[in-house]
């Protein structure tokens, strides 16, 4: 049995490097097709007070899922302070978003709590929840998106709105199953894989929620003002959702590649390719880039705090 159990991860294993090799193929193969002196020209048309705005929705959207293990923290009753909490959480964000989810989202904060005093049951409750809380606001966003502002689908694609419609009354209705859970098992603790996950309130599940929708709905004000409003916000925010689960199927480190095909694949025939990838660019700078240098300067910063605190541990038990 454990040969057969080692053998299967293994074989999921060599299918996510096979399926991460293709997206890699096709993405050089798309690359070699742009002719990046427009892309450029497009990225400098861009005008200053688009940036300044994109910037300030995406610097909107770091603060508010900074919050999201505030949650956490209520549900489990830890006593690190607010500033160290959101400063985790913003360290850990900023590094998911440009390494990938085990690398930052769960390796940083078991790191960084573990050194501020926290065990590994409470972590694994923070993170669980904070997880729970981005993509109950994601199911029920893109389910409302897909059932009420369908996108323009490609011509030449199978799919149309009616299949879209269909897709986002599934979403939504996982959405609302977990309000009807929170409604009826409040406080119930399950056991899932041998992690432990609290049942909220009915009220904090309405928090979750509103919280999650807001940062989706922020970040794809980002990419829609850096488009310059050339089309319906809510066409860019549905493509903008697509793109964000696409990067998580596939498994590349920021998405890189994914979300800029997946724009060009459903937007490329209403906006010119150079349009598409400039305003994206642009995204990049401001979403991932520039946060992963704040965030690696805040890291430094905790990592001393949190040596302090354990040299004062250690002082005070001699």
């Amino acid at each position: 049995m454990a040969r057969a159990t080692g053998g299967w991860a293994l074989a999921k294993r060599a299918a996510a490097w096979l399926f991460f090799a293709l997206v890699l193929v096709l993405v050089v193969r798309q690359a070699r097709t742009i002719d990046w002196s427009e892309v450029l020209d497009s990225l400098r048309a861009i005008p200053l007070q688009a940036l300044l705005a994109a910037a300030a929705l995406a610097a909107g959207s770091h603060l508010l899922y900074s919050t999201f293990d505030l949650l956490g923290r209520r549900m489990t009753g830890h006593r690190l302070g607010s500033a160290v909490v959101m400063r985790v959480t913003f360290i850990s964000y900023a590094f998911n978003l440009n390494l990938g989810a085990l690398v930052g989202g769960v390796a940083f904060r078991y790191r960084l709590y573990s050194r501020l005093g926290l065990d590994n049951l409470t972590i694994t409750r923070v993170l669980g929840f904070s997880m729970l809380t981005n993509w109950l606001g994601y199911l029920v966003l893109a389910g409302a998106v897909f059932c009420f502002f369908p996108m323009q689908l490609p011509p030449d694609w199978k799919m149309d709105g009616e299949g879209l419609r269909i897709l986002g009354a599934v979403l939504l209705a996982a959405g609302v199953a977990y309000l009807g859970l929170c409604a009826i098992a409040r406080q119930h603790t399950w056991q899932i894989r041998g992690h432990e996950l609290d049942t909220p309130s009915l009220r904090m599940a309405w928090l979750q929620l509103a919280m999650s929708m807001l940062n989706w709905s922020l970040i794809g004000g980002v990419i829609w003002l850096l488009l310059q409003r050339q089309l319906p916000y809510p066409e860019v925010l549905a493509v903008m959702l697509v793109a964000a689960v696409a990067g998580v199927i596939t498994h590349v480190p920021g998405g890189l590649g994914v979300l800029e095909a997946v724009f060009l694949a459903l937007l490329g025939h209403r906006l010119p390719q150079g349009t598409l990838l400039g305003a994206l660019l642009a995204y990049r700078a401001l979403y991932y880039l520039l946060p992963l240098l704040i965030a690696a300067m805040a890291y430094v910063a905790t990592e001393l705090r949190a040596r302090r605190l354990r040299d004062g541990r250690l002082s005070a038990s001699r």
